[in-house]
């Protein structure tokens, strides 16, 4: 007979009947059909094949027997998933080693599925537990007879390594507390509770903190001359010169919470959109479930909605009374009313200042991709937020499309994307509406003249919507798994930009997984990197900060041809850096490593290096054939100043070498030299 298990809220209800005698019992008559666990039912193994991070080596049940295993089965780009990453680091603290909590990563989007983005978020979000990239569903289809079939799912395995529950959604602390608090303090009992720490190994320890950690969003003020970022990982705001791109204000601490106070005290919770208007800041504080406002004369950051719990309800409310459920972004209409992208809630809501009310105006709250009267629709995690002419504009992220609020009509309506109710239509097609394709947008923004620019964020590409033609097509971007390039439409490269902000021609993009702000000249075709010129400014105290010292993302160093001799031979690259510089002891030299034809070649394993203080020179071996070839290594060299140790730079460099191979030249060895040149920044009397 198939065994179906039974649901944590059950759970809670039979929590008395099922730890007798150290072995998991059925439970109560009133859930007869429902499976607890015994004995005799030990949980799917978990498969090989399957790349693990934040770990030393791949785990398995049998090394995880003597602690209670949570299996966390999501994607990153789940707001569900993502509401449970508080509640998962609750247990974590509570129940230390006795608890090992397994993230199976099983992508819904293709992006997703990438071990590099995985790694990129699990930095992002500052995971402490191993976790699996479960791209190909492995193990997700071990455990899908159980009843895992959506994400966020959880599962609960006893320390004999047997099968408790199975539960889908979003699971509160106390039933978790309540069943694993139980099981523990049973088999504690029992002396079979191990705990001995994983192997850990974390993400985080292996790149050093940036200038800026995932920045989500950007606005700007453009009578003022400022460029405002949500520094998003760093849980603060930074303030930029427009022209000059100084560093002119940092706001909040860099410490998560929920403070206000001054720009030095002040805390935010992974910060995302904002909205200017008469020398305020509204921002939305996505991880507070709260809207906060920033008062740019007086320097001072204050609560205006949410209580800082998230909230399950889709009632108006007064703004300080009512939960809020991850707002991530807000924009103004004409009037007093701003609008709230509740991707949490799958809806719109707005909040306005003439009522002192706040709730939902857009979206049933039930999450799909259905078009209707503005109540009616079905929203999918909105993202991204534009008004224009009385209308409002929106990325609707996990439905991959572009959508609007007609508030003339009081109707939704798609631009751009599947139309229809289907949330597992996406991928990278440009055309109409209905044919084009996206994956997970988290932007769009307007230039007042009706042309729309939308982040698709998981594409990491650029595209125009024509909102009329309902029509959608590249600008910028070469897709596929992203990368950090400036340069024209032909060469530029992002990697999953979240924010997007107008004005005078130029388009700046928070590029979210590089760190970094871009700048597209919509005229002249091109992409560049705002370059701070006091990096200094944003250092987090007794934190290293790495910051770029290349003039432009994806600089290319062109060395003179060489001719080298036909056989086993090698490049040799050395790399130099002014006195008072050295290179970081933290984070990894990489090279990768390729060339144009078959004259020179590589074998697989050196291909790519990703070293900590390498030797230098590097040599890699080659193998040389009579031809000629063009050999390209792309760089990326960790350096510190080497007095205080506490500003760190990111050389980014493209190294090309035109090669000859002949039969009898007179060396095999090609050469390459990177000279380093720092940034002019004043740092422990370095300048």
């Amino acid at each position: 007979m198939k065994k179906r298990f039974i649901g944590m809220g059950a759970v809670l209800l039979a929590v008395a009947a099922f730890l007798v005698g150290g072995t998991v019992m059925r439970a109560q008559e009133e859930t007869p059909d429902a499976f607890i666990g015994d004995p005799g039912y030990p949980a799917p193994v978990i498969p090989t094949g399957v790349d693990w991070l934040n770990v030393e080596a791949p785990l398995t049940l049998d090394e995880l027997k003597g602690k209670v295993v949570l299996l966390d089965f999501w994607t990153y780009g789940c707001i569900n998933c993502i509401h449970m990453i508080p509640t998962i680091e609750q247990l974590e603290e509570k129940y230390g080693d006795a608890l090992a909590v397994i993230g199976v990563h099983s992508a819904k989007f293709a992006n997703e599925g990438e071990t590099t983005n995985i790694r990129q978020v699990v930095e992002r979000y500052g995971l402490k537990h191993p976790v699996i990239n479960d791209k190909d569903f492995t193990v997700w289809s071990a455990y899908s007879p159980y009843g895992v079939n959506a994400w966020p799912t959880f599962v609960v395995i006893d320390p004999r390594g047997n099968l408790f529950a199975v539960q889908p959604g979003e699971i509160p602390f106390e039933a978790f507390d309540e069943v694993i608090g139980g099981m523990i303090a049973t088999f504690d009992g029992l002396g079979e509770i191990n705990r001995d720490p994983l192997p850990i190994k974390l993400e985080s320890e292996a790149a050093p903190s940036s200038a800026l950690a995932f920045p989500g969003k950007v606005t700007l003020d453009t009578e003022g001359g400022r460029l405002f970022i949500a520094d998003s990982s760093h849980n603060r705001l930074v303030v930029v010169d427009l022209n000059t791109s100084e560093v002119l204000d940092v706001i909040g601490t860099g410490a998560g919470g929920l403070t206000d106070g001054d720009y030095a005290t002040a805390t935010f919770s992974k910060p995302q959109g904002m909205a200017l208007k008469d020398g305020i800041l509204y921002v939305a504080d996505t991880d507070n479930h709260a809207i906060r406002a920033v008062n740019l004369s007086e320097r001072t950051v204050s609560t205006i909605a949410g209580t800082g719990t998230q909230g399950y309800g889709r009632v108006s409310g007064l703004p300080l009374e009512t939960d809020l459920s991850s707002p991530w972004d807000v924009t103004f209409d004409d009037a007093n009313n701003l609008y709230i992208a509740m991707a949490g809630a799958h809806q719109i809501w707005v909040l306005s200042f003439d009522t002192d009310s706040v709730g939902p105006i857009v979206g049933s709250g039930r999450e799909g991709l259905l078009n209707g009267d503005l109540m009616d629709s079905q929203l999918a995690q909105p993202s991204g937020l534009y008004w224009f002419r009385n209308v409002l504009y929106f990325a609707d992220s996990e439905s991959s499309s572009v959508r609007a609020a007609d508030f003339n009509t009081n109707k939704v309506i798609t631009l751009a994307g599947p139309e229809e109710n289907d949330l597992f239509s996406f991928g990278d097609v440009d055309g109409r509406l209905g044919d084009s394709r996206l994956q997970h947008t988290l932007a769009v923004v307007g230039d007042g003249a009706g042309n729309l620019y939308v982040a698709d964020t998981y594409n990491s590409k650029i595209k125009l919507v024509n909102a009329q033609a309902k029509q959608i097509r590249t600008l910028f971007g070469l897709g596929g798994n992203g990368g950090f390039r400036d340069g024209d439409k032909t060469e530029a490269q992002f990697d999953e930009p979240g924010g997007l902000a107008f004005a005078d021609g130029k388009l700046y993009v928070a590029d979210t997984n590089n760190d970094a702000i871009r700048v597209i000249d919509i005229e002249a075709g091109t992409v560049s990197t705002i370059h701070f010129p006091n990096p200094e400014a944003l250092q987090i105290e007794d934190a290293v900060t790495v910051v770029s010292s290349n003039a432009a993302a994806g600089e290319t160093l062109a060395v003179e041809a060489q001719t080298v001799k036909a056989g086993s031979g090698e490049i040799s690259l050395n790399v130099t850096m002014p006195e008072g510089y050295k290179l970081n002891g933290l984070a990894p030299f990489s090279a990768e490593w390729s060339s144009d034809s078959e004259a020179v070649s590589f074998a697989e394993d050196d291909a790519v290096q990703s070293i900590i203080e390498p030797e230098l020179p590097l040599v890699v071996p080659v193998t040389l054939a009579e031809g000629e070839a063009t050999v390209t290594g792309d760089l990326t060299i960790y350096y510190c100043e080497a007095v205080q140790e506490s500003l760190c730079f990111i050389d980014r460099v493209t190294v090309s070498i035109p090669v000859t191979v002949t039969a009898d030249a007179a060396t095999s060895t090609l050469t390459a030299e990177r000279v380093i040149i720092p940034p002019e920044v004043t740092v422990g009397g370095i300048s």
